[in-house]
């Protein structure tokens, strides 16, 4: 997809652009596995990883929108280069917030182990957070392959995470009404599944954008048949201007 351009300065932005979002999503899902660890697992060592990686998002999330500001302002980038820096824009408040997520239930899960000496979770979130993960994972090859069809499964995948939410409510609201001495722990489960539902949003809305990036085509609320019919239609011709043209807003 990314093509040579006349300015290496140009090409080597973009690429550093691109290059540094997948770094912070990598980061990101590194985050999602230790937080759900965490609970499984009982090593609360893993919530300090996951605020020393929170940090790192937030600064990536910075260094990212500079870069793209700085190649907004000096080269004027039409067709899918604007698409791509604008999509960027968008998915690094995804990313970003899907961290946030990520700190706040790993955060959750220590306060609960910490609570009681053998803390078992009256219900299990890994499948859960699987899914998660294998979605964010998925949008981010997506990305990195510009492949729309990659990222229309992504889109499709994510009644599979909002079912498994439904179904953690239903669990955790029985043990409950059966059980009120449970009724605190599993408010809290109930808060970290709700995170793991957004994050899965959140990578939705990331293959969108790669599908808007790729098509051409804004494919948000038009339903997952049409998402799918835009993602596989073959890309439109809108990749790079004319040599002469970039030229004339590529730096010398």
């Amino acid at each position: 997809m990314i093509e040579q351009h006349t300015s290496t300065r140009y090409g080597e932005s973009l690429e550093q652009i691109r290059s540094q979002f997948l770094r912070m999503g990598g980061l990101v899902e590194s985050m999602i596995n230790d937080a759900v660890e965490t609970l499984s697992s009982g090593n609360t060592a893993l919530v300090e990883r996951v605020m020393e990686y929170e940090i790192e998002v937030n600064n990536l999330e910075v260094e990212i929108d500079s870069l793209i500001t700085q190649v907004i302002a000096r080269q004027q980038p039409a067709a899918i280069d604007l698409r791509l820096l604008l999509s960027v824009t968008k998915m690094l408040t995804d990313l970003e917030r899907s961290g946030d997520e990520s700190e706040k239930m790993a955060r959750t899960a220590r306060r609960l182990i910490e609570q009681q000496a053998r803390f078992e979770p009256i219900v299990d979130l890994s499948y859960m957070g699987s899914l998660v993960v294998k979605n964010l994972h998925d949008v981010l090859d997506a990305f990195a392959r510009f492949d729309p069809i990659a990222a229309a499964e992504v889109v499709r995948r994510d009644k599979k995470i909002n079912k498994e939410w439904r179904s953690v409510l239903r669990e955790t609201s029985s043990f409950m009404i059966e059980d009120p001495r449970t009724i605190s722990s599993a408010i809290d489960l109930m808060f970290m599944a709700r995170s793991l539902e957004r994050i899965g949003d959140h990578a939705k809305n990331m293959a969108e954008r790669v599908i808007y990036t790729v098509q051409g085509e804004d494919v948000r609320h038009t339903g997952n048949k049409n998402v799918l019919k835009v993602a596989s239609r073959d890309s439109i011709n809108t990749s790079y201007e004319t040599q002469e043209e970039e030229g004339d807003s590529a730096e010398s």
